[in-house]
């Protein structure tokens, strides 16, 4: 499924660090929380900004970051790759990336 971006900017650092902060202790307070609770999109953009290069998945990450339209499928396979490594704070960012990937779907197939 193509899923879109629709944030021109991408985040901050420092925005990017307290959006992911709020959304894994909002996640990680509740026992089942909804796909809903995810990054907005100039912070998915930031951060696939960060993941940008020449490999496969790098040039994922930069297709979301240039044009903001990915297929859903290839951007978590892109995302898994990078975790294997990542530091554990870009591996908390990419999970995050994830859950935005899932919340887009979601609202896709909800609409």
């Amino acid at each position: 499924m193509r899923i879109t971006c629709r944030a021109t900017v991408p985040a901050t650092e420092s925005q990017m660090v307290a959006s992911i902060q709020q959304v894994l202790d909002r996640r990680g307070s509740m026992n089942h929380p909804p796909v809903s609770i995810a990054v907005n999109d100039s912070v998915a953009l930031g951060i696939a900004s960060l993941f940008t290069s020449p490999i496969e998945s790098g040039q994922v990450m930069e297709r979301l970051y240039r044009g903001g339209d990915v297929d859903s499928a290839e951007l978590l396979a892109a995302i898994r790759f990078e975790q294997g490594y990542a530091s554990p704070e870009g591996h908390a960012a990419l999970h995050c990336l994830a859950g935005w990937v899932a919340a887009k779907v979601h609202r896709s197939d909800a609409g």
